[in-house]
């Protein structure tokens, strides 16, 4: 984007720098992976999102970390590929389709599978395209010439291939199993789409007759609605209360069943009565228990969750109403004869929020052990296994890979995945394939699709043209570097992601998973509909532009961690970044007509430039070890402390000095100095604030079309002086000091005043008076004394930095009493500081394993406070005189 080269507007509106900014990068074609040979390739897969509705303050954080990730990377030099998508979220999708059509008056049946599905994916254009404006507005370097979709036609071949696969090594296989089922959506779900919750329910405690007369048994019951399904009574075959009863019937009450009293291990003799009614078409352990016993499997439930012919007279009943009814029919029989409250845990649909049922059905499995075993053993080789950050997260992922069930793929929709079998008609045969069976008319295929995380757990290897492993986009671009993704759905999502890539290419498929948490409200609450404290981050731009969010999200919280949502905190950010227009403006208004080649550092600098350029290297090397660990809080904090503290409110309050003054050679120095470092300061904030960066970048003598295709700063150990670096920072403590007793007698920076050094010895002395112009500029002295061999004056405020101390004669001004109670004040935290220090270096465990370096600054700090103290406590005895 050409622009002109004038100043920056007086004032930062986030609104006007966006605008149109995204266009002009992707236009640029600046975030395709160009597949250059010369670049190392790094690739990340944006986790799609469900094409169901607008993005929330998750899914912000989520990929502005990705984004600065790869904006990094680019600019260090790799060929870069930020792949994008979106997922086609089966329940969920179908979910909001049938909404639709019902305030229409229309249901999926009436309008028949075909014309369903060009509903559904009417759905999916219109809020695909709402999805990238978001992601425009966020400013994510996406490369939309490889968007992909979890319904397209390449990754559903890949999903095709898999399954079959799967089929003909004998681990996927169709079963009747206990599934959950919701009874809402009339759908299996997997383990880890039920979420359990506490709830106060009841334990109904019944006799059944036995058939021989002699008597009752007792069992109990949390869902009595599924006592109609019991086909035996199981105690445990140790249990002498009821050795007599084995092999013995009792009868089903309402429904006069007779059922086998049957021994297995699996009964626990101290629960309740020790004996339980087996129900195998209605609880997971239970069918376990009929399998081993040949037991019938009676169905009671519709797949509505209404009940069925083989529920007598309660055919036709709601679940829960049967359960009424049951009760008191029973009670009125004599059968149920206590009922006590019990909380228990229940399984909800995680789409619907209706509670889950155990169902017998017939569907389709992964058999998941072996497929686990080798997740399990690639985290066993260290230059193979994915690296989970932070670390802890990895015992996450084990444990559930540790203690793995089958997985239930197959899903009662018409939008996903459909899956590729076919039964023969006359014989019930199965066939599975990528076409249909020659001979159609004699085959049906099945009406069922695959759960939606079985095409997202090929995601990473699935959107690079797999299965054809020849592919050039496939060899280049996997594995994929990093993966950037939530704690809540490491089961859900990262397990699946890593067993299908190794079962199926052999590798990982991805380095590393960087693992955030969730956002918070600011006090610490989850953010749902029902407390209605969700943040859109559409709205947060709007107010304070996406740079300010970003920065916000991205330097927040430390890895793993949740995050709390503060609106005062982007405000402070927004701050932030208008503290850093200002300093651009000012620096683009004194460098006039200079090109990016007039640039020299080579002239001999002062102690300012010395300093600013050695904090440079030592602000780049930081902000490169901490994004390497992906800690983007401290990356933030040494860019914030850099920028506001060091060039904004240190160096160039100093640079006014040469600029304003008659050396032109110092004034081309000082210029080519803010140039440089401003320049370093956008490039390392760019990947965080990519909009403002360009900005500002696009006013500047730069190189290059865009910042985005800028190289990444490199340390100059040239440019580095330790020397100047200590002799700036004895300066500005003394300008801080002198500010501060300003501040506390109420002398306004307007006045001058007198001030004295006692330097501790002639080297500090001489380094002072070789810059005392800095000081006699940004103290505003009427006159300055730097010696080593001074006295100090009566009616002085005094205060002492590291090699020097400070008086400022102040008749007139000081009130003794004070300034001695500030003094004997300022001794008391030096006490402290002493103490604490002393204790630490007489610790042998500190001394004999900290770095020696860090056992040295510790002494070192030791000496420093020895010595103020003692200044501080002499200069309250001379006042006391």
């Amino acid at each position: 984007m050409a622009e002109d080269k004038h100043n920056l507007p007086p004032k930062y509106d986030s609104n006007a720098v966006e605008e149109g900014r995204y266009q002009y990068w992707v236009e640029g074609k600046f975030f395709e992976a160009t597949g250059d040979s010369k670049k190392k390739p790094y690739t990340v897969v944006i986790p799609p999102p469900n094409v169901t509705g607008k993005l929330h303050i998750g899914h912000a954080w989520d990929t502005t970390l990705q984004d600065i990730i790869t904006r990094m990377k680019r600019m260090q030099g790799y060929d870069v590929l930020y792949l994008p998508g979106m997922d086609h979220a089966g329940i969920a999708t179908q979910a909001k389709v049938e909404g639709k059509l019902r305030e229409e008056g229309i249901s999926r049946y009436d309008l028949g599978r075909e014309k369903f599905l060009e509903k559904a994916w009417e759905w999916k254009e219109s809020y695909a395209d709402f999805i990238r404006q978001q992601w425009e507005k966020l400013g994510l370097g996406l490369d939309y010439s490889r968007e992909r979709f979890t319904l397209d036609q390449g990754l559903s071949e890949a999903v095709q291939e898999v399954f079959i696969k799967l089929y003909q090594e004998g681990l996927i296989y169709r079963g009747e199993y206990i599934i959950n089922w919701d009874p809402s959506t009339k759908t299996a779900l997997s383990d880890i789409e039920v979420i359990h919750e506490e709830v106060t329910g009841h334990f109904y405690h019944m006799k059944y007759p036995l058939k021989d007369g002699s008597g009752h048994i007792e069992i109990a019951t949390t869902r009595p609605e599924t006592m109609l399904g019991d086909t035996a009574i199981a105690v445990h075959p140790k249990d002498e209360r009821y050795q007599h009863l084995i092999g013995k019937k009792a009868i089903l009450p309402i429904i006069g069943r007779e059922l086998e009293i049957v021994a297995d291990d699996y009964v626990d003799r101290e629960f309740g009565s020790g004996a339980v009614k087996i129900t195998p078409a209605h609880d997971p352990n239970d069918f376990e228990i009929g399998n081993r016993h040949q037991l019938e499997r009676v169905l009671v439930m519709n797949e509505d969750g209404t009940m069925n012919e083989n529920a007598s007279k309660y055919e036709g009943l709601d679940r829960f109403e049967c359960r009424k009814q049951i009760v008191e029919d029973l009670q009125a029989e004599g059968t149920l004869f206590k009922i006590e409250e019990h909380i228990h845990s229940v399984g909800h649909s995680e789409r619907s929020g209706v509670v889950v049922e155990p169902y017998l059905s017939t569907q389709w499995f992964v058999h998941m052990q072996p497929l686990a075993d080798q997740a399990l053993a690639l985290q066993n080789n260290q230059a193979e296994k994915v690296n989970f950050v932070p670390e802890r997260f990895e015992g996450t992922y084990l444990r559930w890979m540790e203690n793995i069930r089958d997985w239930c793929i197959s899903r009662q929709l018409w939008w996903g995945h459909r899956i590729p079998a076919w039964y023969h008609k006359q014989t019930g045969e199965i066939y599975v394939g990528k076409e249909a069976p020659s001979d159609l008319e004699n085959w049906e295929q099945d009406t069922d699709v695959l759960d939606t995380w079985f095409s997202s757990a090929l995601w990473p290897f699935s959107t690079l043209n797999w299965p054809d492993t020849e592919d050039k986009e496939f060899k280049r671009y996997f594995p994929t570097n990093a993966l950037v993704t939530g704690y809540d759905i490491i089961a859900f999502w990262v397990a699946r992601m890593i067993f299908q890539s190794k079962h199926f290419t052999g590798e990982r498929p991805f380095k590393d998973v960087l693992i955030h948490g969730l956002v918070r409200d600011a006090d610490g609450r989850k953010m749902s509909k029902s407390l209605n404290n969700g943040v859109d981050p559409m709205d947060v731009i709007e107010k304070y532009g996406a740079d300010s969010l970003r920065y916000f999200l991205a330097t927040g919280s430390t890895p793993g961690q949740d995050l709390r949502f503060q609106w005062e905190k982007v405000e402070s950010t927004w701050n932030f970044i208008n503290k850093i227009w200002n300093a651009a403006r000012f620096v683009l208004m004194n460098v006039e007509d200079m090109v990016y080649e007039d640039i020299d550092l080579s002239t001999e600098k002062n102690v300012a430039d010395q300093w600013i350029l050695t904090r440079l290297n030592e602000t780049i090397d930081q902000v490169n070890r901490h994004s390497e660990r992906y800690d983007f809080g401290e990356v933030g904090r040494y860019l914030y402390s850099f920028i506001w503290d060091d060039f904004c409110d240190w160096y160039i309050e100093m640079a006014k000095i040469p600029l304003y003054g008659d050396d032109e050679v110092a004034k081309q120095l000082t210029c080519s100095i803010l140039i440089y470092v401003l320049d370093q300061i956008l490039r390392m904030l760019h990947p965080f604030m990519p909009f403002v960066t360009e900005e500002i970048w696009q006013h500047m003598p730069h190189q290059g079309e865009s910042i985005t295709q800028a190289a990444w700063p490199q340390i100059n150990e040239e440019l580095s002086n330790e020397q100047a670096s200590t002799e700036m920072k004895r300066l500005v403590a003394i300008i801080r000091a002198v500010r501060h007793i300003r501040a506390e007698v109420d002398t306004p920076m307007s006045k001058p005043v007198e001030l004295v050094i006692k330097a501790n010895d002639q080297a500090i002395a001489e380094q002072l008076k070789q810059n005392q112009h800095y000081v006699e500029r940004l103290c505003h002295t009427e006159s300055l004394l730097i010696d080593t061999d001074l006295t100090a004056p009566d009616k002085s405020m005094s205060a002492v930095v590291t090699g020097a101390e400070l008086y400022l004669p102040l008749a007139g001004l000081i009130d003794y009493e004070k300034e001695i109670a500030r003094l004997e004040n300022e001794l008391e935290k030096l006490n402290k500081e002493v103490e604490r220090v002393q204790n630490k270096l007489s610790n042998d465990n500190f001394v004999k394993k900290a770095p020696e370096k860090v056992v040295a600054l510790e002494k070192q700090k030791e000496q420093e406070y020895l010595e103020q103290r003692e200044k501080v406590a002499t200069r309250i005895q001379e006042l006391k005189q």
